[in-house]
């Protein structure tokens, strides 16, 4: 079965809703794939990180003027992308071909990242002087929260969940590590969409450009309304909901779908 525009209109959807929540966008789209019954084919593949350009615009929109405008703000994003770039780079052929599009990698990360989410929450504790302002990041932390988001190359993992994880471990506190996350997004995803488009657009169709253009856009609708649900959710509930929402969606799919 191929993709159509309804397909196209649901994963946009999936993407905007889960792009920054810490379940993992791209695992949801290939879960997604595989409930719609569509091939792994490589335009799907290419299709499913092509939109999360509509997400990533989303943050533009929203935070372009608080944040990206700013120098220290755009070095700071800048150093934590480079690690995620690098490996990024070296590692896209075994990510593309291996690993995107692996039912089982995409499950058992959800799997076990739900429950170290869930291990994680409960025995962190935030320090009263955490860093509470994206500017006061140093250079050293940047970097090092970008080698925690390169951790999720392996789809399933999230991007999201890698980068506050590792946000927090450092000593910066949650509405701060998840604002820098999402600006974090921007170069890591549009990186990855132009390294994809440029090796295959190509073999696009003209049917097929107009798939990316309403996943791009129904993604940047619904990522608007996920960023701000999530900053009004974390400053009043942990993360331990999407653990277990995590490890819930894997039992449905290794015990109800399959």
């Amino acid at each position: 079965m191929s993709l159509n525009l309804i397909d196209a209109f649901i994963f946009g959807i999936v993407e905007g809703v889960t792009e920054f929540l810490p379940v993992s966008s791209t695992g949801h789209l290939i879960l997604t794939s595989r409930l719609l019954g569509l091939a792994q084919t490589n335009f799907l593949k290419s299709f499913e990180i092509a939109i999360q350009l509509g997400a990533i615009l989303a943050v533009v929109v929203l935070y372009g003027r608080k944040f990206l405008i700013k120098g220290e703000v755009l070095k700071k994003v800048m150093a934590a992308f480079l690690p995620t770039a690098i490996i990024g780079f070296i590692l896209y052929k075994l990510v593309k071909k291996m690993l995107l599009g692996n039912d089982q990698v995409v499950l058992w990360s959800l799997f076990l990242g739900g429950i170290f989410i869930i291990v994680f929450d409960l025995l962190h504790r935030e320090d009263k002087n955490a860093t509470s302002e994206i500017t006061k990041i140093s250079y050293g932390q940047a970097m090092l929260i970008g080698l925690f988001q390169s951790i999720a190359i392996i789809p399933g993992v999230s991007r999201s969940a890698a980068t506050i994880i590792g946000g927090l471990i450092l000593g910066i506190n949650r509405k701060t590590i998840v604002e820098f996350s999402f600006l974090l997004a921007v170069p890591t995803m549009a990186a990855a969409t132009a390294l994809d488009l440029v090796k295959n657009i190509h073999a696009f169709s003209s049917d097929q450009f107009s798939f990316l253009a309403v996943g791009f856009i129904t993604s940047f609708v619904v990522a608007i309304a996920s960023i701000k649900f999530l900053l009004f959710f974390i400053q009043r509930f942990n993360f331990i909901f999407f653990g277990v929402y995590r490890i819930v969606l894997v039992l449905l799919f290794w015990f109800v779908v399959k």
